[in-house]
């Protein structure tokens, strides 16, 4: 959508002190703050200025683009004059100009988001300046507009001494404000050299003091393990003695004696299960816990964990259900690990409800690929200030079932331990008298997050030879999705979620295209589309904008290449980026072979 505001001719210098003063009154009443207002003003009055000096006459329109926030102020300035030479000079800052042409263009590309110029000897210059809305900017509509035109009617056209008198006032404000911001770096360069002493040496302690630290974890890391091994071989004799004893191979034994030898083995399976837990967590701070990620369906696990945990049961009064997902759910994860966590969930549910049900199910969150396990319980339920005790190593509630049942209060770390491995996070929700729901939320296909860095490195040396593809997308399963869309074609995927992270890869990696969404984790990245289309160096690298906002016009607009709402399917993307690579390239050798016959 394109609102057209106001076009203004250029004639004489008057006209150009006119402009300067309409591009002003337009951005206040677009809802730019000041100092953009004055940015606008300037870039506008230098270009309309550089119109009468050198072409004579011209136009400058002035449009709104965009349907959705934020919009798209755009100055389009045109003229039949002689065009411009040495323009790439110019851009360059090393052009000299009696009459200061070239730094009216430099800095006006540099006052605006965007800045395109196209100029033919002979036949006239067009420039395109545009600056996206702030944030807190209403959306004008079609109807809004002719409001804006009437407050634009209203205010004075053509008074040359106010104006004057107005930039004065501006560039007086604008050196207070200078001389303010200089006396207050002065005085945080003066605290910071101050701040920066206390730093030096708390760093110097910090260091020692994680240095006590890394020490202190290696040596319970190490204790942890060598206790645990320790502990099972006189454990695993405890308990085959005493089986042999119940067993009656060494004769008959009285009551009295079988029940003192059941209350030695139940104790030696107490100590067994402490020590299996105990080894498992001391592995996982170690580090040395591997994951080992496979394909397989949900419903299989769920028949293996019932006929495991169904013999558990000892009550007719309580009921374990599995709720089977209606279609077939397939993950890519641990498998023993997921389910180790799970058995646990169980495990405590069974130890603390003595009736009604223990219902475990799955429900999948595809916006986010994520898969979600939750096992719900008609137990004692759990108190809210305990439900983040509950997690903490040793931790244990008190409650009357308590007495009958044992634990060891690491099954539940444990957990939060294995979730965390494997990208994932454990939950709670209870209530007391009613019953209590354990989570594990996972993603759907397991990815090594501390390998990334050295994928991507691994994988820049090993396919130098494809074209680098920048991915900015911040849901992980649509980024799976491109990268198997373009896993055996000639182009070579590498992965953002922000613009940050887009930026650091763009730092090691020179990508041939960029796949973008707009939408970044509550932020959009409409300014960064304009600042890679204002650069000198990365415009011509094509962008794709893949997106779920509907505002198409907005993003070509602002320099996209191609722009599709999302899904977009594996053909039309492969297809697109050979189109734009290809015109890349072609459009990159054409601006060299013109450079050359320039030169």
């Amino acid at each position: 959508m394109t609102i057209r505001i106001l076009t203004v001719g250029i004639k004489t210098e008057l006209d150009v002190v006119g402009a300067r003063q309409r591009a002003h009154q337009i951005s206040k009443l677009c809802g730019f703050g000041s100092q953009d207002q004055v940015r606008i003003a300037t870039s506008v009055s230098e270009l309309a200025r550089n119109i009468y000096n050198y072409a004579g006459s011209g136009k400058v329109h002035f449009t709104i683009e965009g349907e959705t926030t934020p919009q798209i102020l755009t100055i389009h300035i045109e003229d039949k004059g002689p065009g411009i030479t040495n323009l790439d000079l110019i851009f360059s800052g090393a052009y000299k100009s009696s009459t200061g042409m070239g730094k009216g263009l430099l800095g006006s590309r540099r006052l605006m988001d965007k800045f395109d110029i196209k100029t033919v000897k002979d036949i006239g210059t067009e420039i395109i300046l545009q600056k996206i809305f702030p944030r807190d900017a209403p959306l004008i509509t079609p109807k809004m507009s002719s409001d804006l035109v009437a407050q634009l009617a209203s205010l004075p056209a053509n008074i040359t001494m106010s104006e004057v008198l107005e930039q004065n006032q501006e560039l007086l404000g604008a050196l207070s404000e200078l001389k303010n911001r200089q006396e207050d770096l002065l005085q945080l360069t003066r605290e910071l050299e101050d701040t920066n002493r206390g730093v030096v040496a708390l760093y110097a302690e910090l260091d020692e003091k994680a240095d006590h630290l890394r020490r202190a974890d290696e040596m319970k890391s190490r204790f942890l393990s060598n206790m645990s091994h320790e502990f099972r071989t006189p454990l695993s004799s405890i308990r085959a003695l005493s089986k042999l004893l119940l067993d009656r191979v060494d004769g008959e034994l009285t009551v009295e004696q079988e029940k003192q030898i059941m209350f030695i083995l139940q104790g030696a399976l107490g100590l067994n299960e402490l020590v299996n837990d105990l080894l498992d967590l001391a592995k996982i701070e170690a580090g040395k816990v591997d994951v080992r990620p496979h394909e397989f369906d949900v419903t299989e696990m769920f028949s293996a964990l019932r006929g495991m945990l169904k013999p558990l049961l000892v009550s007719t009064s309580l009921n374990l259900n599995f709720v089977i997902p209606n279609t077939p759910l397939e993950m890519f994860t641990d498998e023993a690990k997921l389910s180790q966590i799970l058995r646990n969930f169980i495990s405590n549910a069974l130890k603390f409800t003595q009736e009604g049900e223990i219902t475990v199910s799955v429900i999948t969150i595809p916006e986010q690929g994520l898969v979600k396990f939750s096992v719900k319980d008609t137990g004692l339920g759990i108190e809210e200030r305990d439900q983040k005790l509950i997690f903490e190593e040793f931790s244990q509630l008190e409650n009357p079932l308590q007495r009958h049942v044992k634990g060891t209060g690491l099954g539940l770390p444990l957990c939060r331990n294995l979730a965390t491995i494997l990208n994932g996070s454990v939950a709670v929700e209870s209530t007391v008298g009613v019953g209590s729901t354990f989570s594990v939320t996972l993603p759907q296909h397991f990815f090594a997050k501390e390998n990334i860095d050295e994928e991507v490195l691994t994988n820049t040396i090993r396919d130098e030879n494809r074209l680098q593809i920048l991915v900015v997308e911040d849901q992980a399963q649509v980024r799976l999705l491109y990268e198997k869309f373009l896993v055996d074609t000639e182009f070579q995927v590498f992965t953002a979620s922000s613009i940050r992270e887009a930026e650091d890869i763009w730092g090691s990696v020179k990508p041939a295209a960029v796949i973008l969404d707009i939408l970044l984790n509550g932020e959009d990245s409409w300014a960064w589309l304009a600042q890679i289309k204002n650069d000198p160096v990365r415009r011509r690298v094509p962008v794709i904008v893949a997106t779920e906002v509907e505002d198409k016009r907005k993003g070509l607009s602002l320099g996209a290449d191609a722009y599709y709402i999302k899904p977009i399917f594996k053909q039309q993307l492969i297809s697109t980026l050979r189109t734009l690579i290809g015109s890349s390239i072609s459009e990159s050798r054409h601006s060299k072979e013109h450079n050359l016959d320039g030169k």
